[in-house]
């Protein structure tokens, strides 16, 4: 296990999430901005769109049109061409706030469904669900019983799904059917409210530790491999890029819980190279 220090590429946003490296570029959004944005490696940053309600979760369809989730409004938009466009209505099988989602290699979005509003409630228990949403726009719900469904990641061979479980601090682990199903394989790791997720080449999982400052990296029984601390600072996502995808970009924010409801925080996305390169989905 080895500790490393990340480099800071592009600072003064307020709430990044959801990234995503596509086309060359890290792609994610500014949620209390309402922007999505993107970034080159040398740090040069570009906003392309705004929002009339909060954007959190991204997804790169096969043919390379991002989705984009809308959280209160329960949307999924697709941006292609400079322009945003409807994809999929949830509201009427969303239980509560839509939060992250991933987009499988067949262009399948999975979508994080809290089963209560935000903010929380004291006692919300395990209502959250994963809904899924199929290219030709048939939707369902195919996981349920998560305790605050975050993060989602999906392997390179559309076969394993992993949730980060940010109440029930563990990853939930999945097999993926043919049809786009899933069937629980276990939990595994412990960690405080884990955030955004990414899968390695090796099956290992990078964590955003939101309460441990920290980005942890654990191999499929839970063991932790490397940590690389951001202190002081809370992690929201990461995701492995770059030409090799051995560039792990890290999201980060001056912030807690209690700054969050005022709407105080300060975003900011470090860089550093690993070993073992991204695989599959973000």
């Amino acid at each position: 296990m080895t500790s490393s220090t990340p480099h800071t590429i592009h600072d003064g946003g307020r709430y990044f999430e959801g990234p995503r490296w596509h086309a060359g570029r890290l792609w994610f959004v500014d949620c209390m901005e309402r922007t999505l944005l993107s970034l080159a490696p040398a740090g040069e940053c570009r906003q392309h769109a705004t929002f009339d309600d909060t954007p959190c979760g991204l997804g790169v369809m096969p043919d390379g049109r991002l989705i984009v989730l809308t959280m209160f409004q329960k949307r999924l938009l697709t941006f292609s061409d400079g322009k945003l466009s409807p994809y999929a209505d949830l509201s009427d099988i969303a239980t509560g706030t839509i939060d992250d989602m991933i987009v499988d290699g067949l262009g399948r979005a999975y979508v994080g469904d809290l089963g209560f509003d935000l903010p929380p409630p004291p006692d919300r228990g395990a209502p959250g669900r994963i809904i899924l949403v199929m290219p030709d726009g048939a939707r369902r719900v195919v996981a349920d019983g998560l305790r605050f469904p975050n993060g989602i990641a999906v392997s390179p061979q559309n076969d394993r799904l992993v949730v980060a479980e940010m109440d029930g601090a563990c990853l939930a682990d999945y097999d993926i059917a043919p049809d786009g199903g899933l069937k629980l394989r276990g939990r595994f790791g412990s960690m405080k409210s884990p955030d955004g997720i990414c899968l390695d080449a090796d099956g290992a999982v990078w964590v955003a530790a939101f309460e441990e400052d920290a980005f942890i990296r654990l191999d499929r029984e839970g063991r932790e491999l490397q940590r690389i601390e951001v202190p002081g600072r809370r992690a929201l996502a990461c995701v492995l890029g770059g030409p090799e995808r051995k560039t792990l970009f890290c999201l980060s924010a001056a912030t807690s819980y209690e700054e969050l409801r005022q709407r105080k925080s300060s975003s900011r996305v470090d860089a550093i190279e690993v070993e073992i390169p991204g695989a599959g989905n973000p």
